[in-house]
C-alpha cells in the first residue's frame, strides 16, 4: 500500500527516480512483546504465529539503548527530495546484510522504473552480489575485505585524480568480486584525511609513552639469564602496533651482593613500514558499481551519488525527532507496530513532499527566505517554515472569517506553497 501511494507521488510531482538510496534504522520499544499469542479453536488451543509478523527482539541497537528490544524499518527513498518509496518493518534482530539485497530485489519486482541501487557497505557481500546481479547499484566497499585493504594502501598519492567534488580525488580500478565485474573507486577525503591522520598521530603518541615507561620499568630490572630479559622484551614487542623494539643488548655484571645478574637496555622507535601505510589509506574508502561503462556512469557522478545517501539518515532523523511526536509507538501487537511505522512513513512522505516543492519554487524564482541565522536561503527545512507559522489563529468575528498575525514575509511564504495552502490562510 505504501508503495502504490510513493509510486503516485512520483507520478504526480514528477520526482527523478535516476537512484534510489536504501538504508535501515532500529525503534526501542519498552514492555515484554512475546513472540507468539494463544488462539483457541473448538477443537484445541494452537499457539501459532500471526501472518507476516515483525518480532520486537533485542537486536544492534541504532538508539544506543540495548537493553530494549526494539523493531527495525527499512527504507528507500529517492535522491530527488529524499521522497520516500518503500518502506519495511522488519524483526529487531535483523542483520541488514541479510536483508538488503532481499529488499532490493522486492523493490524492484514492484516498480515499473529502472533505478540505481544505492546502499552502504551492509549491501557489499558476495551472496547480495549475486542476488542483485540484474540491478544496477552503488554500494560502499568493506575495508574488512582483503582486496580493498591492499588496495587501499597501495595506491600511491600522486596516482589519485580530482573528481570534480572539492576535496576529493580518486582512482579506479576494474575488479571482479564474489563472480560480479565491477569497477571500484578508490576515494580520498581531504578532510577526512586530516582527521584520520589527527586520530593516528593520537595512537602513536599514545602507544609511545605507555610502553616508554614499560620499557624503564624493564632496564632497572636484574635477571639471573639473559634469555628471562629477552622474553620480557618479546612480551612487550608483541603488544605494539606502530613501534618497534631495537638495539636490544644484554649485560652480564655482578651486583652489589657480588651475585651475576644481567640487565638489558633497548630502544624505542616507529615501524616506519606499517605507520606510512596507515598514513597512506588515511581518508580513504572505496565505492563499487556494476555499471561498468564510464558513458552510462561518470566515476565523479558515483562519488556524488553517494554522498546523497544521507537522504536516508535525514529521514530518519525527521521521523526520531521528538518534535514530531513520531517516534513514540505505544502500541501492544507487532501487527500495529508495523502500521504505526507506516503511518511514520506517510508523515515523513507529506513533509519531504512539502520540503521539495518549497526548495523548487525558490529555486525557480530565483528567490530565498531567511532562515535560523536570518540569512537568505534558497534551501530550507519545512520544520524552520513551521516554526516561522506559529501563533496564528483564525478568528470568527461577524460571521467573517480572518486569519490573525499573517506578517508580510508569511504572506510571502505562503507564496512559494500550493494554491491549496494559500487557501487554507483565506489568501485566494
Amino acid at each position: 500500500l505504501f508503495l502504490i501511494i510513493g509510486l503516485e507521488v512520483i507520478r504526480k510531482y514528477k520526482i527523478s527516480t535516476k537512484y534510489s538510496h536504501l538504508d535501515s534504522t532500529s525503534f526501542h520499544l519498552h514492555g515484554q512483546y512475546d513472540r507468539r499469542e494463544k488462539y483457541e479453536t473448538s477443537e484445541q488451543k494452537l499457539e501459532v504465529n500471526r501472518e507476516n509478523p515483525i518480532f520486537i527482539t533485542e537486536g544492534y541497537s541504532r538508539d544506543h539503548r540495548p537493553d530494549l528490544k526494539q523493531c527495525i524499518l527499512d527504507l528507500i527513498v529517492s535522491s530527488d527530495g529524499d521522497i520516500p518509496i518503500f518502506i519495511r518493518g522488519g524483526s529487531g534482530n535483523e542483520s541488514d546484510k541479510a536483508m538488503f539485497g532481499k529488499i532490493l530485489v522486492e523493490y524492484s519486482q514492484q516498480v515499473d522504473f529502472e533505478s540505481i541501487m544505492i546502499a552502504d557497505s551492509a549491501l557489499y557481500t558476495a551472496k547480495n552480489l549475486i542476488l542483485i546481479k540484474e540491478l544496477k547499484w552503488i554500494s560502499r566497499v568493506p575495508l574488512s575485505i582483503k582486496k580493498a585493504k591492499d588496495l587501499v594502501k597501495s595506491v600511491k598519492s600522486e596516482s589519485l585524480k580530482n573528481s570534480g567534488s572539492e576535496g576529493y580525488k580518486y582512482s579506479e580500478e576494474k575488479v571482479t568480486y564474489g563472480g560480479i565485474e565491477q569497477r571500484w573507486m578508490i576515494v580520498e577525503s581531504e578532510e577526512r584525511k586530516k582527521s584520520d591522520l589527527n586520530k593516528i598521530f593520537n595512537r602513536l603518541e599514545q602507544e609511545s609513552k605507555k610502553i616508554d615507561k614499560e620499557i624503564k620499568k624493564i632496564i632497572k630490572l636484574e635477571f639471573e639469564q639473559p634469555s628471562l630479559a629477552l622474553t620480557r622484551i618479546g612480551e612487550i614487542q608483541a603488544k605494539l602496533k606502530y613501534h618497534q623494539i631495537v638495539q636490544v643488548e644484554t649485560f652480564k655484571q655482578p651486583n652489589k651482593k657480588g651475585q651475576e645478574i644481567h640487565t638489558v637496555t633497548c630502544e624505542l622507535i616507529e615501524n616506519q613500514e606499517i605507520v606510512d601505510d596507515i598514513k597512506n589509506q588515511a581518508g580513504r574508502f572505496i565505492l563499487a558499481t556494476n555499471i561498468l561503462s564510464e558513458t552510462e556512469l561518470a566515476s565523479s557522478e558515483i562519488l556524488v551519488a553517494y554522498k546523497q545517501q544521507q537522504s536516508c539518515e535525514r529521514g530518519f532523523r525527521f521521523l526520531k525527532d521528538p518534535l514530531f511526536f513520531a517516534d513514540s509507538l505505544f502500541v501492544k501487537n507487532p501487527e500495529r507496530v508495523e502500521t504505526m511505522m507506516m503511518l511514520m512513513g506517510l508523515s515523513l512522505l507529506v513533509y519531504t513532499i512539502g520540503q521539495r516543492e518549497i526548495r523548487n519554487n525558490l529555486q525557480s524564482r530565483k528567490s530565498a527566505i531567511k532562515n535560523q541565522l536570518n540569512k537568505l536561503t534558497a534551501r530550507p527545512t519545512l520544520r524552520w517554515i513551521f516554526q516561522c507559522f506559529q501563533g496564528i489563529h483564525c478568528l470568527k468575528i461577524e460571521e467573517i472569517e480572518r486569519i490573525s498575525n499573517l506578517s508580510e514575509e508569511r504572506c510571502r511564504i505562503l507564496g512559494f506553497l500550493p494554491l491549496a495552502c494559500q487557501k487554507y490562510y483565506l489568501l485566494t
